[in-house]
């Protein structure tokens, strides 16, 4: 009867008043985690796994605390657990690598869900930024998967962030039409085209001057949402204004001289 009550005083009632406080702490703890991570930049995707990990390694401290209190060797399981964790790391490598990116990306937000992005030369729509890859929705509505690694490692370009994007168009006209009237054109093209802004004012430029013609561009501005649209209206456009005014395009031709 002495052995048990002693056992109940000094082992068993220390274990749960340690178990009950640690309870109690943890949840705390907890409760804090999710107001910093309300108040972070992280999307909601990277909050269940945070509060996991958290919650894992605090429940795992406290399980150790519990063993050492009632007499067990806890540097072996210590020991132990280093070695699986390497095991694990080591097998895992990769899966971890993108994990980590998958948190740079989620707080640095080089871009967000919706967006229009290029990475490695992939353009597209953000469908979603997972912890391992990210996946993008292309032009053609393909779904593309890019491990975070890769995102993290690559020339990252967002279309969406500035809102606005300027679409470029390059035509070629004889030398026999005045430069004035062809830029004159150019502008009034890109302006009458109804999605494209005023403001930046479309501009219009000789590029260079070619074997059989003169090369010239046109820079307009739309929302990102327009930048097709704006495009093949704006190519459109030109043969439009152009016809109309009796601008001639050219093409590579030879002029062939034969001696009488």
């Amino acid at each position: 009867m002495l052995n048990l009550i002693n056992f109940l005083l000094y082992d068993l009632v220390p274990v749960v008043l340690m178990l009950v406080i640690g309870y109690v702490v943890i949840h705390l703890i907890m409760q804090l985690v999710n107001k910093l991570l309300e108040k972070s930049k992280l999307e909601k995707v990277a909050h269940s796994l945070i509060k996991t990990v958290v919650k894992t390694v605090l429940w795992g401290l406290l399980l150790l605390m519990i063993a050492s209190r009632l007499g067990i060797d806890v540097t072996g399981i210590i020991a132990l657990a280093s070695v699986l964790t390497l095991a694990i790391s080591l097998s895992v490598q990769n899966l971890l690598t993108n994990l980590v990116s998958g948190f740079v990306l989620l707080y640095t937000k080089p871009f967000v869900s919706n967006d229009l992005v290029e990475i490695a030369g992939q353009v597209g729509t953000v469908l979603e930024i997972g912890l391992t890859y990210t996946k993008l929705a292309t032009p053609d509505n393909k779904e593309v998967s890019i491990p975070n690694s890769a995102v993290t490692s690559a020339n990252i370009v967002n279309y969406t962030t500035r809102g606005i994007r300027r679409v470029e168009t390059t035509v070629c006209a004889a030398y026999s039409e005045p430069i004035e009237d062809v830029l004159a054109a150019l502008r009034e093209a890109g302006a009458g085209v109804a999605c494209v802004l005023q403001e930046p004012a479309p501009m219009a430029a000789v590029v260079k001057y070619g074997e059989s013609a003169i090369e010239y561009t046109l820079h307009v501005w739309a929302d990102t949402n327009d930048y097709w649209t704006a495009l093949f209206d704006t190519n459109k456009n030109i043969k439009a204004v152009f016809d109309a005014k009796g601008i001639k395009m050219t093409f590579p031709h030879i002029n062939v001289h034969l001696d009488k």
